[in-house]
């Protein structure tokens, strides 16, 4: 009797998650769906290629497309390298104690803090004092602070889930620490450490609130020439048309398609880092 009770438990708690599994599913089916529906007969080439005209109710949206990748590109550029290296010496390097128990907690409270905060924080900082003004350096600088905590938190795990017995071993050849790191370590936990890249494409494709203080432009129907200009961007391309547009009737179809662009252009991205990282993955496995 009380082995048939928790046999009947166990199938109710497997077709609850079942159930649930299910519902996540098609709740992002559905989800992509609407987007698609509603976006598809807007996308076009010229939509793809031109800049916004008649008060962004015609035209295209390829100057926000530029300004996306610019700043996608941007902020991973400045916040991988930094993240990689702080996850190494906080897992390889510090001691473990109160320093690092003090790194992790300020890196929890970093990601903890409010986008649009962040956005605050980086037009008193990078626009004003430093005085980088309206520009993509000062939108990626902002927008790395922001996914800067996931890649280091990434690189943690990433470098912990390596064999420790792969250190003794390089030791044991005379290799020093940092030839085992590099050498061992290093392209073991690489594709894993991928992972926080694709997160981060994610991440600062889709912010609204730092670009709008530090990069963002209403309307500007032309390519950036340096770092050091303005850019438009889909997500708050996105925002003007839903939210301040003459013409609702006429810019909401726009609205749409620029989300599918949007969803689409991160989709690419990510698909992108997910062959890296499977390559990364079986080169290690080859090895």
């Amino acid at each position: 009797m009380r082995m048939k009770r928790k046999k009947r438990a166990q199938w109710l708690a497997f077709a609850l998650f079942r159930l649930l599994g299910v519902l996540v599913v098609a709740l992002l089916i559905w989800i992509l769906g609407f987007i698609v529906y509603q976006g598809i007969g807007v996308i076009s080439w010229e939509f793809l290629t031109t800049g916004p005209t008649e008060g962004m109710t015609g035209g295209g949206i390829y100057p926000a497309i530029v300004g996306t990748l610019c700043l996608v590109v941007g902020s991973l550029v400045i916040s991988f390298p930094l993240g990689v290296m702080a996850g190494i010496y906080t897992q390889e390097y510090a001691k473990k104690g109160k320093l690092v128990q003090f790194i992790r907690l300020m890196t929890n409270n970093l990601a903890g803090i409010p986008s649009i905060v962040m956005g605050l924080f980086g037009m008193t900082l990078f626009v004003n004092t430093l005085g980088f003004g309206d520009s993509i350096l000062a939108g990626s600088l902002t927008l790395s602070l922001l996914v800067l905590p996931i890649i280091i938190r990434t690189t943690e795990e990433a470098l912990a889930s390596v064999p420790y017995a792969f250190r003794v071993g390089s030791y044991a050849l005379g290799a020093t620490k940092l030839q085992t790191i590099a050498r061992v370590v290093l392209p073991q936990a690489l594709p894993n450490i991928m992972t926080g890249l694709v997160l981060s494409v994610g991440r600062v494709s889709g912010e609204t609130a730092p670009i709008l203080f530090t990069v963002a432009a209403y309307f500007l129907p032309k390519l950036p020439t340096s770092i050091l200009d303005p850019v438009m961007a889909l997500p708050y391309h996105l925002y003007v048309l839903v939210t301040s547009g003459t013409d609702l009737e006429a810019t909401r179809p726009m609205a749409y398609g620029t989300a599918l662009v949007l969803i689409v252009l991160v989709l690419i991205v990510n698909l992108l880092a997910h062959g890296v990282r499977n390559r990364l993955g079986r080169k290690v496995k080859m090895n």
